[in-house]
């Protein structure tokens, strides 16, 4: 895809991160003994500070928050390398996750979400200005799983149209995704160039059960399909074809909570550095597996 004079925008969620790391099955009706810790997160804001850390050589982000903690917020994506422009809700709280990790070999976990002002973007947040500069839009698809934030995904891909950057999204959740239906999904992302789904939303979307299969189908409505698979690596899919297996970085999961998020940041700084699709998902695929050896969905901040 060459190389891109221009800063990333990522458009997407900002939350509030509570990380419940606990062993074993949960006890229901008592206690279960946990190591908590409150971190910042949010799959758009993850995906900008990753891309930031990997090289991205300017990550502007928007999002909304509330005022509870919205200096908090813009003080630690600041600290990540990230332009934050934040719209402050005057009424919605900040969006929080509870992510409950099971500290088992596979560090599983299990998100309960408010989304709160994360998903109150809507077309008013939107200037055509955003994009001055701009070389590559991402969008977080949890964007999609409300009717505010979908239209501002249309006016955004329109604007993005119209001065020829290119598009990226990543689905976000399968369990939203249900919620959405595969139809209203499919159709809000046309337009876009590169989806970035996980192995789970890729047989989702397509109905079929082998991931190859599912990254080919998507790749004859999408340019490029970049299939995250976890331990397994990932897919890189075009023209209704698998063109590549990416095999994954041996790691010792912690946390899984962002490892996607990390992925697609890195994969997208490597693009704009000049890498092709396979290239950068070796670069996301390292980045994935730096991110489920830390605790939370960001990378180290620097110093």
């Amino acid at each position: 895809m060459g190389v891109r004079d221009g800063a990333l925008l990522v458009v997407g969620d900002v939350v509030t991160d509570v990380i419940a790391r606990h062993q074993g099955p949960l006890a229901s009706g008592t206690d279960t003994a946990a190591a908590v810790r409150t971190v910042p997160g949010g799959a758009g804001a993850n995906v900008a500070c990753w891309a930031a850390h990997r090289g991205c050589a300017e990550v502007r982000l928007l999002g909304r928050v509330g005022e509870d903690a919205a200096a908090w917020h813009e003080r630690e994506l600041t600290a990540s390398g990230v332009l934050p422009c934040l719209v402050v809700d005057p009424q919605a709280p900040t969006g929080t996750v509870i992510c409950l990790v099971d500290t088992g070999a596979a560090a599983e976990r299990t998100f309960l979400t408010d989304s709160g002002a994360s998903l109150l973007l809507d077309p008013g947040d939107w200037s055509d200005a955003l994009l001055d500069g701009v070389a590559w839009l991402h969008l977080s698809g949890y964007l999609l799983f409300s009717e505010p934030s979908r239209a501002l995904v249309r006016v955004a891909l329109t604007s993005a149209r119209a001065r020829g950057v290119p598009v990226s999204l990543d689905p976000a959740s399968a369990g939203f995704l249900v919620e959405l239906g595969i139809d209203r999904f499919l159709a809000s992302v046309e337009g876009v160039d590169v989806l970035l789904p996980s192995r789970d939303e890729a047989c989702l979307l397509t109905g079929l059960p082998d991931a190859e299969d599912a990254a080919a189908k998507l790749s004859r409505h999408v340019p490029l399909v970049v299939a995250k698979q976890g331990s397994d690596g990932a897919l890189v899919a075009r023209s209704g074809a698998v063109s590549a297996h990416v095999p994954a970085v041996p790691a010792t999961p912690r946390d899984t909570t962002g490892a996607g998020d990390a992925f697609t940041g890195a994969f997208l700084a490597a693009l704009l550095t000049g890498a092709g699709p396979e290239e950068a998902a070796r670069e996301g695929c390292r980045a994935g597996a730096s991110a489920v050896e830390l605790v939370g969905g960001r990378p180290p901040t620097p110093g």
